[in-house]
Parts: structure tokens; sequence; C-alpha cells
């Protein structure tokens, strides 16, 4: 009797589905807009809540990235304001950003301001050639592992943490930015 019961609550609730969304040929497509919004603002509810990114005003997580040439451990930039890039040479933004990283760097270097720029290219021949030919002069080391970019839960290229002298993160960037703009360079100087 149990299962009778719930068997006709079920056929009813479909029934009555079925009905509204035939119901005047008009309704149908107002609710698969609302089910479109609502996918839309769970997706962006996922991305960012509150009013600033997470990990704003922490401290960053350090890590140690080794490539061929060199070994890198972020706790090594304190005292200095850092630019933390997150990048690969297969990002489109990624290449469009990397020359005002470099400009920026060579104007803010005596202020005590460093670019590290972390790729995340698997490909070593492609990242040094890459390096070579566009003349990239940034700190840059190569973290095909892609477990420093994990720390800081980095998931789209090119993605940027701008860090104080004590090793907060202040800012949070997220594709790609001119970082020859005055109020970025005067942010940073402030640092």
């Amino acid at each position: 009797m149990l299962v009778s019961l719930v068997t006709k609550r079920r056929i009813h609730y479909y029934s009555w589905v079925r009905r509204i969304l035939r119901f005047n040929g008009a309704i149908a497509p107002v609710f698969v807009l609302l089910a479109i919004l609502l996918a839309i603002l769970l997706a962006l509810s996922g991305c960012y809540s509150g009013s600033r990114p997470s990990r704003i005003g922490l401290a960053a997580p350090d890590f140690t990235v080794r490539d061929s040439d060199r070994t890198v451990t972020l706790s090594q930039f304190k005292g200095q304001v850092l630019v933390l890039n997150f990048w690969a040479t297969y990002c489109a933004p990624c290449v469009e950003e990397v020359p005002s990283l470099v400009q920026m760097q060579q104007h803010m270097k005596a202020k005590g301001v460093t670019v590290l720029a972390v790729s995340i290219d698997e490909d070593e021949n492609s990242y040094r050639r890459f390096l070579r030919d566009h003349n990239v002069t940034l700190l840059s080391v190569r973290d095909a592992d892609q477990k420093s970019n994990g720390l800081y839960g980095t998931v789209k290229i090119p993605e940027t943490y701008v860090i104080d002298r004590t090793g907060i993160i202040r800012r949070k960037f997220i594709g790609p930015v001119d970082w020859t703009e005055p109020e970025i360079i005067d942010f940073l100087g402030k640092l």
C-alpha cells in the first residue's frame, strides 16, 4: 500500500510538471531561461564570494620550485614587493602580458619590486625557446608539476598575486594586465 501511494504521488508530480511545461507554450522557455541564470549564478558564486578574493590579507603560501637552471623559494623574497605571475607559453593572454611585466620590472626594480614568473609549461624546450625569442629578462622558473600554482588555487592563467614586503597577499589579478598603467605603478610603489 505504501509503495502504491509513493508511486501515485510520483505520477501526480510528473504529470503536474508536464502540464506546466506545456502550458500555453510560453512557460517552458521561461523555465529554461531561469535554469540557465541559476546555473550561471551558481558558477559565479564558486569563483568569488564576499567582498574580496580569498587569500587577500593572508600570508602567501611558501613554495620551492626547481627547474634545470635554478631553485626558487618564495620566502627568499621577504623584504621585497613580489609580483608572482603564473603563466605558460601556450597561453595567448600570458604572452600578451609578458612585455609589460618586463617593462614594469625594469622601472620598479630600484624600488624593491621583483617579478617572479612561474611557468606551468610541461615542455622545457618550448619554455626555453620562448624566454630566448622574446628576450624575457624576468626571474622565471618552470614548475612542470604545477605544485606552486596549486597552492594558490590557480586554475586560469595568467594569474598574478602582489605580495607585500612582509609576505602578505595584497592583490590578485586574473587575466592579462598592462603592468605599465600608472595606477598599478603607483600601487606597487606604495607597498
